[in-house]
Parts: C-alpha cells; structure tokens; sequence
C-alpha cells in the first residue's frame, strides 16, 4: 500500500530502511511518547520493527518527506494495527519535523484508507498527557476523547496517564483523497 500526497510518500518499510528508520526515532522526547518502542533503540530494534508483518488492516507506513525538503528523507510512520476488536491509529515524527503538519497529511491518509479502502466503522487512538500535540493532531482528524487512564510506556518503564480517543468513520463521510 502505498500513498503519496505533495509533501509526503507513505509505503511500506524495507530492510534497507532500518538504518534511517532507527535514526529517526532514536531520540529519547519521541521514544517515550510511544507505549510499545523500547530506549535507547537502535539497528537492530528497526530491523526487527520492519521484519514484522504488514497485512491488508494491520500495517504500519514509512513517512517519507520530498516536497519542503532538500533531499527526501523517513521522517516518521504511521500506521494501523488490530487492537481488541477494533484498529488503532498510530503515529510518530523525528523532532526537525514537528510542527510542520506533517502528522496530520499523513495520518489523514491513513483515515481515507480505513474508511474507504478497509470499510472501517471506527477507530481508536491515544496520547500521553504531556504530549499534547499528538492530542491536537487526533482533534484535526476528528477523534474525540472517550476517557483517560494508565497505559504502560515500554520505554518509560512505567504506566503514564493516557487520553482515549475515537473516531467513528461513519459520522463524517469523505471523499477519498487517495487510491489504496
């Protein structure tokens, strides 16, 4: 699955990718607003990450960015994954490319996929309380919290308080903005 929008290409990781990939991510203000990436990460962490497997609704992107930036590059990814008996959206950006809006095109998309091309009724997403911007990206795409309480952060190596949020895809339909 691939997507592409002005700014950003989304498709699948490669093994050649984990280098970038762990680059990346290895900064510990972007590891601890995750609940499931271990610090310190490394090669080896990216190389099992992209050796997992992507399905039709269980799937995680590479965000790369090419359309304000010298040199295309992995910025970040985002993705989908089966959670219970519903699908999570997550997400996550390197630090020089906070700010710029680039979690929501991408995110956005990933929304146009589940309600379009997976026929998805709904989702789930979250963010740690002292990550307010992931609250803000979600506000955008239309989640609306549902409730807060401990969710354990690997790399924390403790419980944080999280804010749940959801998104009923039926409530707002869209036109799809990409093909899946």
């Amino acid at each position: 699955m691939f997507a592409r929008t002005k700014r950003l290409t989304l498709r699948p990781g490669w093994p050649e990718d984990a280098a970038p990939l762990a680059q990346a991510i290895a900064h510990e203000g972007v590891v601890t607003k995750l609940s499931r990436v271990p610090w310190p990460y490394g090669e080896a962490d990216a190389r099992d990450f992209l050796s997992q497997p992507n399905d039709r609704d269980d799937f995680r992107l590479m965000i790369t960015a090419h359309g304000d930036v010298t040199e295309p590059r992995l910025i970040g990814v985002v993705g989908l994954h089966r959670e219970g008996d519903g699908h999570e959206l997550g997400y996550w950006l390197t630090p020089d490319a906070w700010g710029r809006g680039y979690a929501t095109e991408a995110a956005r998309h990933v929304v146009a996929i589940a309600r379009h091309a997976l026929g998805l009724k709904r989702l789930t997403a979250g963010h740690f309380m002292d990550n307010p911007a992931s609250g803000n990206v979600l506000r955008k795409l239309g989640f609306r919290p549902t409730g807060s309480g401990p969710q354990f952060s690997l790399a924390r190596g403790r419980e944080v308080e999280c804010v749940r949020m959801e998104l009923n895809l039926d409530e707002t339909p869209h036109p799809m903005p990409i093909a899946a």
